[in-house]
């Protein structure tokens, strides 16, 4: 049909449909070419006639034959989502059926890096007892490197053979234990382990590690916490190189690792610490409370969002030799999902980590996103606590916390596209309060970062109505994004604003060790009448690595009071506690010692916290005051010792500014009197129980519910129209801070939060 007239709408209509040309990717749902591809790889050719899909099969048979063997792949993470995408999630219950897929299977040269702040669950019992780094996510990363390749020639094992090795070994390295097993034997054959089903060699190693287990003096004593045996065996083949002591050396630790990883059937080097340091995580959160230790973190509800984290290094950090080594030859980088503050950004604030990376110009660099928020973590956004998560949350975070920022730690973001799962699945997350992060695409792009959506989700778990990364998707998601990097664009420019500056990895102030520390509390402990309290005080110290051991510089004893001797007055309380500084005791009612618990801890840290504050006071009491024959409030009236008279963990210069954040209101004719109004309306905490409910809710907010109520006001959008309510949230402020750099001693400039607009 001939069209003469190119002003009719029809014809131009139909002129321009004739121009368009459709090619077969086309038949592809994604967005780009390598979403496109990605999508061709992991579903197959697309439903229609060959001759539209005529040259597909092709393209995927060219991307299946990419050599990918000799490439050298390092990823860097902590815990399950490292192990998942190395191996599949070695802890999980089913993981033997099918342990041979992930990263290491299609790239056989991939080597974890491994963040070592964990110290939570078995690691956090070893912890307690030998100065070395957290053992828990290597030993877990370790499982899943083995691969069937290396069990195949290194023991002459056929396939049903490795099997046989892998579920073993998973039964072997995930046994609990929470009292002591009587013996090796009855571990293992409660356990159901048959070490006689693994090639001689290897039962024979790890037999060696078990006695030693049982043996030696310093490994047999933790068999007194609850453990993983894993974590034994890792700890057995570490000291197995140091003849006596616990102190330990780089060189022991690393040929321990690659001992054990060469015995189970992993590469030598498959998997490295990041530093060979003892370390503990500080996060610090957007209304300036800082507190220590990553599972602290991970069960805290702050009502705030994290701001930073820092790590803390028993000494000056050291990175091994072959850490730098392995990234500066590596051809892939990968940044594995994970806790967002407490896998990837600890191993990235040693400086030399991230500018290793950054030198290498020439790897591919991609960064795996989480698929969920994770509670505790990624629940409050730092910009705005109010509205979800989105992937740009995640990138600004790692901006934020890493020196230097994320200019050229990666390139690509890949993640699960959402519109892969099914809405049923999402609303019943929803239900259980999981929420996805979200992409939102243009601003990715604008900070300079590709997005790359996939479905890299695990069929049989979705099956389940569970939502993760499939570790063998993954892995042929990474094979073709390599396999076209070259068409894929690199000059986008960033939008991020400037980075934190480089600085030097931070060396913890007291320069101990989690296991010194609590020796050196031990130690302390003896020296006061506990009352039988011995291990529920040591248990509240190890809990909260903030408590300083001149915290407890003014306790002389630790009482239990049956209810019938219980005489304090709870007129302004009702804790159950008390610091009596007459003969320097803490004192806590019978009832709240039967029932332990949280309320034992909270009756106990307050009454720590008013210790701090020793017989600074003289006189304390409270005068009624009346106008025209009316009563219409009262007046606290507090007298200080005389400085050279008192006993105090406060100098006179913190106790005075203290007393000034609590508005107390010091006499102009006398340094010593301090007074404050109280309506007869108003409620009222004296100055020592405040002391003490500050210092419980600051550990832990969840066991002061009336401070935090308090402190809501920071988390308020504050109007200039009440400038009392300005005056009252710069209060709240200004004692946290006093709290953070006085109390704890968490006094570096580094430690203010972020927010240019918060309070100074």
């Amino acid at each position: 049909m001939h069209l003469a007239n190119d002003r009719d709408p029809v014809a131009v209509s139909l002129k321009s449909l004739d121009a368009i040309k459709i090619g077969p990717l086309d038949l592809l749902s994604r967005r780009n070419l390598v979403e496109k591809l990605i999508e061709l790889m992991l579903t197959g050719l697309p439903p229609g006639p060959m001759i539209a899909s005529a040259g597909l099969e092709e393209v995927a048979k060219s991307v299946s034959a990419v050599d990918t063997t000799n490439l050298n792949v390092v990823v860097f993470g902590g815990g399950s989502g490292l192990s998942n995408v190395i191996g599949g999630d070695s802890r999980n219950s089913l993981w033997h059926r099918t342990p041979f897929q992930g990263l290491k299977e299609v790239f056989p040269r991939t080597k974890a890096i491994v963040c070592v702040t964990d110290d939570g669950g078995s690691t956090g019992e070893l912890l307690k007892d030998l100065p070395i780094i957290a053992l828990g996510d290597l030993r877990h990363v370790l499982l899943s490197s083995i691969r069937r390749i290396r069990l195949k020639d290194q023991y002459q094992l056929s396939d049903e053979e490795t099997i046989v090795v892998a579920r073993v070994l998973h039964g072997l390295f995930n046994t609990r234990f929470s009292q002591r097993p009587e013996s090796l034997q009855d571990l293992l054959s409660d356990r159901k382990i048959q070490l006689a089903s693994l090639p001689e060699e290897m039962g024979v190693g790890l037999l060696e590690l078990l006695e030693k287990i049982f043996s030696d003096f310093r490994l047999f004593r933790l068999l007194d916490r609850p453990h993983c045996l894993g974590n034994l065996l890792l700890a057995a083949a570490v000291y197995q190189r140091i003849p006596d002591g616990l102190k330990v050396p780089a060189t022991a630790l690393v040929d321990g690792i690659k001992w054990l990883a060469d015995l189970i059937g992993a590469n030598s080097d498959a998997v490295l610490p990041c530093v060979v340091t003892p370390a503990h995580l500080n996060i610090l959160y957007s209304n300036g409370v800082l507190v220590s230790g990553e599972d602290k973190s991970s069960s805290a509800r702050r009502n705030s969002p994290i701001d930073r984290v820092f790590v803390a290094f028993s000494s000056q950090a050291h990175v091994l030799p072959e850490v730098l080594k392995s990234i500066e030859q590596a051809d892939i980088i990968v940044f594995a999902p994970g806790s967002l503050y407490t896998s990837i950004i600890p191993i990235f604030q040693v400086p030399e980590l991230s500018e290793a990376v950054r030198r290498n110009s020439s790897a591919l660099k991609i960064l795996v996103a989480n698929l969920w928020v994770q509670k505790g973590e990624t629940d409050y956004v730092h910009d705005d606590p109010k509205r979800r998560f989105y992937v740009s949350d995640l990138i600004k975070a790692y901006h934020r916390n890493i020196p230097g920022g994320v200019e050229d730690l990666f390139e690509q973001v890949l993640l699960l596209g959402l519109q892969d799962i099914p809405g049923n699945i999402l609303q019943s997350y929803a239900v259980e309060d999981k929420m996805p992060i979200y992409l939102d695409r243009g601003k990715v792009w604008e900070m300079g970062f590709a997005p790359v959506e996939a479905p890299i989700f695990s069929e049989k778990a979705l099956q389940d109505r569970r939502v993760q990364h499939d570790p063998a998707s993954l892995a042929v998601a990474l094979k073709t994004i390599w396999a076209v990097r070259d068409h894929i664009p690199r000059d986008v420019k960033s939008s991020l604003p400037s980075p934190a500056q480089l600085r030097k990895a931070v060396v913890s102030s007291d320069r101990q060790t989690p296991s010194q520390r609590l020796a050196e509390l031990t130690l302390r402990l003896k020296e006061i009448d506990t009352d039988g309290l011995d291990k529920e005080v040591l248990d509240i110290f190890w809990h909260h690595q903030d408590i300083k051991i001149d915290h407890l510089a003014l306790i002389k004893s630790i009482r239990v009071i049956p209810l019938r001797d219980w005489h304090r007055s709870q007129k302004w309380d009702n804790v159950l506690s008390y610091y009596d500084p007459g003969d320097g005791s803490i004192n806590i009612r019978q009832d709240v010692r039967v029932e332990e618990g949280v309320r034992l801890e909270t009756a106990f840290l307050v009454a720590l916290g008013q210790s701090l504050l020793g017989d600074y006071a003289v006189k304390k009491k409270m005068l009624p005051i009346e106008h025209d024959g009316l009563p219409v409030g009262t007046i606290f009236q507090l007298v200080l010792r005389k400085e050279e008279e008192r006993s105090c963990y406060l100098n006179p210069k913190q106790l005075e500014k203290y007393l000034c954040l609590v508005r107390m209101n010091r006499s102009v004719d006398n340094d010593l009197l301090y007074t404050r109004l109280v309506s007869g309306s108003e409620g009222f905490t004296p100055p020592g129980m405040l002391m003490g409910l500050m210092y419980a809710w600051y550990l832990d907010n969840r066991l002061v519910p009336h401070i935090e109520y308090k402190m809501a006001i920071i988390r308020t959008d504050i109007s200039n129209l009440v400038p009392e309510q300005v005056k009252m949230s710069h209060r709240r402020i200004d004692i946290i801070r006093f709290f953070r750099k006085i109390i704890f001693r968490h006094s570096s400039s580094a430690f203010e939060v972020s927010d240019r607009n918060s309070p100074k």
